[in-house]
Order: structure tokens, then sequence, then C-alpha cells
């Protein structure tokens, strides 16, 4: 599927205006003459270009080429804000298929390079863009079909896909190889990693356990976490901060994580390295993403259940569904069926074996089918995980936070294109997932990758985009 010419993306919006000031103009120059390298020149000469002539960049040399291949393919459409201390211009994603903002802060002085700030990603559309046409479904597929394709022939997609609606499979492809080196293609039978999708079925596993009785949500983990090393942690931070993310519990990925890797096999093990740490916030203040705090509700599930993380979710969640080529087990392990990651792209692409953790945990990290997460969804809605009550308090529940905000559970969200949506994404290097089960239209969009986050969501964002909320 051909993309839209420039100025249909771009709208009313251009970079070019008589009326800027010099530095909105120097800043201007810079980004388009940098959007140009990007695009058009070799490593070499880009580094060269960045070293000598191009935006003044915070990121360290060894990570500039990371820089250009996430940027690589964008479109630099036109001024969105100017200030003497920030200009702010509109990019489009074509990944995403979505739009972006980049902020530069101008040279202090006439001829000075000017400094990249940020860049972040926007529901926003630049004035005079028109949101893409609704599709109805038999033509949405063929759409679905054709971006898949288009990403996958040029070495942009890696991975498999599946569209259901209401239980029925409309649409299931594999693409790409699973084993680059072997030339094994992927298939609609191959395992991917899917990173924080696994969240899923922490927070299910969760709420069986609260229908059972056995577990609180606004109780403080200490209760199931017994000797919890951190007081603050254990007295003050309940299960329901746990499942949105207002914890404050932090991360897990650093230098600690990275020394000690090899080790980290079990939750208990995680709950060692990290168990002293006081909050990084007063909990329930306001909303932090916790890779650590779906481990503790991990391990909160063992301390209740009796079982292992991985015995209770094959026990109660994979196999009432059906779910057998889903699993945590190590990465020692030879799995045939389970595909080899790659980062980065072109002549740089390489796996990522090398970043992998030891095994999947609470927090993701494990591997399925696009089959199996469809089984999933149909456990969910049709009540066989749990009951409609339960499942609509994971939907519609959460925290306030000081502001007075609900912070929903991390099981969904709503976009402004599709409605609300059960699900959740995942990526880390190698790794791209992502499953919506929108509430609505009962349309399922299921895509795994081998490869960077991104490769999914490319899939997954063009579609809903283009979905009816109906």
């Amino acid at each position: 599927m051909a993309s839209p010419p420039a100025a249909d993306l771009c709208g009313r919006v251009t970079l070019a205006d008589p009326r800027q000031s010099p530095a909105t103009a120097a800043v201007v120059r810079s980004a388009k003459n940098w959007f140009d390298q990007i695009n058009s020149a070799d490593d070499a000469a880009y580094l060269r270009f960045i070293e000598e002539r191009g935006p003044v960049l915070a990121d360290p040399p060894d990570r500039r080429l990371d820089l250009r291949d996430f940027f690589r393919g964008f479109t630099l459409c036109g001024i969105k804000s100017a200030a003497a201390d920030a200009v702010e211009l509109w990019m489009f994603d074509p990944r995403f298929d979505t739009y972006a903002v980049i902020r530069f802060k101008p040279g202090a002085i006439e001829g000075a390079r000017p400094e990249l700030l940020s860049h972040w990603p926007t529901d926003e559309v630049p004035p005079g863009v028109a949101r893409p046409a609704k599709l109805q479904l038999p033509a949405l597929i063929r759409a679905v079909e054709a971006r898949a394709a288009t990403r996958a022939a040029s070495d942009q997609f890696s991975g498999a896909v599946l569209v259901a609606q209401r239980g029925r499979v409309l649409f299931r492809k594999a693409y790409g190889l699973a084993d680059r080196d072997r030339r094994k293609p992927n298939t609609l039978e191959t395992q991917f990693r899917f990173g924080s999708m696994g969240k899923m079925f922490t927070a299910v596993a969760i709420m069986q356990l609260v229908e059972k009785g056995k577990i609180d949500l606004e109780a403080p983990i200490g209760r199931y976490i017994l000797n919890y090393p951190n007081q603050d942690i254990a007295t003050k931070v309940t299960v329901a901060h746990l499942l949105t993310h207002t914890g404050g519990t932090g991360d897990i990925f650093g230098p600690d994580f990275d020394r000690r890797k090899a080790s980290l096999r079990s939750t208990s093990d995680y709950v060692d390295l990290y168990g002293s740490r006081p909050p990084e916030f007063a909990p329930g203040s306001r909303q932090s993403y916790s890779n650590y705090g779906f481990i503790l509700l991990g391990r909160i599930v063992e301390q209740v259940s009796g079982l292992e993380y991985d015995d209770y979710i094959q026990r109660y969640i994979f196999k009432p569904v059906g779910m057998t080529s889903t699993g945590n087990r190590p990465e020692s392990e030879r799995l045939p069926r389970r595909a080899v990651t790659y980062t980065g792209s072109g002549a740089r692409l390489k796996s990522a074996e090398d970043t992998l953790p030891l095994n999947g945990t609470a927090a993701g990290g494990g591997y399925a089918t696009v089959g199996d997460f469809h089984r999933f969804v149909g456990g969910l809605t049709s009540h066989r995980l749990l009951r409609g009550a339960t499942l609509q308090k994971l939907i519609d529940g959460g925290v306030k936070t000081a502001d007075g905000q609900l912070a929903p559970f991390d099981f969904g969200g709503t976009l402004p294109d599709a409605g609300r949506f059960i699900g959740h994404g995942g990526g880390a290097p190698g790794m791209s997932g992502s499953l919506q089960h929108f509430l609505n239209s009962g349309v399922t969009m299921i895509v795994l990758a081998n490869r960077d986050p991104g490769a999914a969501e490319s899939i997954t964002l063009f579609a809903t985009h283009r979905l009816p909320p109906n």
C-alpha cells in the first residue's frame, strides 16, 4: 500500500514561512538537513554530518546510529510552535501510522547548531490533516494484509498477524524469518517472545484470587508477602497500586539487573535484589510504569496460591483455554518453534540474544503464538477465566491519584479512533507484540514480531486508526 503524498500527511503546516525569526529558520534548516541525512546518507557520512553540521544530540556517540534508525522514514512536516527557547516541529511516523513532535533549543548565537531536546508521539494531528477514513471489515482486512506485506517486503516486519471478530478468525498469516541463518520462515505456530504482554496473565491471576476471596485489592502487600524488607512498601503499597503502576516500586532494569541477570530465576530472587528500595514517590500519588510492581504481583500469586508463578498460570490460565504454546521456559532451553530475536536494521541487524533475561516473569518476557493469544481473548470474553463482574472490574477499575484522576488497572485502554479495548503491548530489543480486543466492535487484533519495538505496532495502529468503533 503506497504512502500518501507528503502534502496529505502534513496538512496546512509547512517548514517555510517568511515571517520566521532567524533563530527559528536556523532550526528548520538544521532539522531538514538532518532528516535528509537520516533518510539518504550511509552510516559513515551520517556520523560525519552529526559531528560537523548536525543538531547537538544528547545521545552518546555509540547511540547515534540507533537514533537514526528510530527516525528513518519519518516525514518532517512543519512548525507546531516557535519561541525563543524552543521550536517544536510536526513529524509523521510511518511505523506507528501517527504523528510525533520533535523539540529543539535554538542556537544561542547566529550560526550555532540547535540542540535536540526531546521527541514524543501524539494523538494530535497537524491543522488540515484528515484522520484516516474508517473501513468496514472486509476492506480493513485487505488493508491490513497489504500493510503487513509491504513492511515485510522492505524487511521492516517479521512475525505473524491474526484478526478476528467475536471469536471468528478473519485473517491470519505469518511473514519473514524465524531464524535468518537457517532461512527458517515464521509460521502461525512460531512462538514469539512478547515482552510486557505477559502482564495480562498476572492481572488475570490476581483477579482470579480476588474472585475467590483470597486477595483484597485494597490490602497492603505486606499482608501477602511476609517480611518484605522495606516497610514503607509493605505497609503503604496496596495490590491495586501495583496493578495501576501507582505504587512507586520502580523498574527492574539497570546496572543491578545487568550484573545479576544470570541469577534472577524467580520472583523471590527479584525481591532479594530490590526489596530494600524505598518507594520512588508516595504510593497512590501518581503513576509511573513499574515492571518490579508486576514481579511483586507474581510473588503475591505464589504466596496466596501455594504454587510457583509459572505453575499457577499454566494450571489456571493456559490449560483451561488450550494455550499449549505459551510459557516462560528459560532461554537456555531449546524450543524448536521459538523465533530468534533480531535487533537493529539493515547491515547492523543482529541477534538480540545477549539482551534477553534468563526466563519470562510475572512482568513479561515469555513466548506465545498469535493463536494462543486469540484463545486467551476467547477465555476472557466467554468468562471461563473470570466471571463477568470480575472482568468488568478489571476493565473499569483503578486508583484515584492525588490529582483526582483515575489511574486504570493495566489491562487495556481507549483509542480515540476505535473505543475501549482490553489487551496490552510489549517490546524489548528483538521483540514486539500487541493485542487489542475492542469491546464495542468485538474485533481482535494480535500481532507478534521477532524484531524491535514498533514492528508489531506498525500493523495494529494502522488497523485501529481505520476501525469503526462499532
